[in-house]
């Protein structure tokens, strides 16, 4: 018995010992991100073991309300953004390249783009590699039972995944994600 005691004693003390380097090899590191970083990733990575599919995870999606159209969606879209000073700068349907090179029909896919150039020049003044993030997409998907839904990338992990951003930037970050889940939500439901 004493024997089981003391191994039980010696890998407490162990576990013990690997906590306390982890916290002192990682404290530091980790004291200097985003104070949302753990909230960001915790809900990518619920998520993510939810569904199973990193894709899924890392995007935003809203069902759009049965009886209204592809136009309808697309008109709502870009009256939403005006109204709230994002730009309409493009779109790429994709269901037309796929029948362009295979032939056949396809569903409805296409990318609508949204920019506030303003913000835009911020991201890319703190880091180039931002521009990967713009400008901001919306897809209009029709599915395999042709039902239409919004999907667009969550933005959450690039503002609260590592190092806070500069507060101007982090301010207006929030700001155009907040812009576009209600541009999403909006369209979804017909509005105007």
């Amino acid at each position: 018995m004493n024997l089981i005691r003391n191994l039980l004693a010696v890998i407490g003390l162990i576990s013990l010992l690997a906590l306390l380097v982890g916290a002192v090899t990682l404290g530091p590191q980790l004291a200097r991100l985003d104070p949302g970083f753990p909230q960001a990733y915790g809900n990518f990575a619920g998520r993510l073991l939810e569904t199973g599919d990193p894709g899924v995870a890392m995007m935003w999606s809203e069902p759009v309300q049965d009886g209204l159209s592809i136009d309808d969606v697309i008109t709502s879209l870009k009256s939403l953004a005006t109204t709230n000073n994002l730009l309409f700068v493009g779109e790429s349907p994709f269901y037309q390249q796929v029948e362009a090179v295979t032939g056949e029909d396809y569903r409805y896919v296409n990318f609508l783009s949204f920019c506030d150039a303003q913000v835009g020049k911020m991201m890319l003044e703190y880091r180039d590699h931002y521009s990967g993030f713009m400008p901001c997409r919306i897809a209009l998907v029709e599915d395999k039972a042709g039902n239409l839904a919004l999907y667009s990338m969550n933005l959450d992990l690039m503002i609260h995944g590592g190092e806070p951003l500069p507060p101007e930037l982090k301010s207006e970050a929030l700001r155009v994600r907040d812009t576009i889940r209600e541009i999403m939500r909006g369209a979804a439901a017909g509005e105007f």
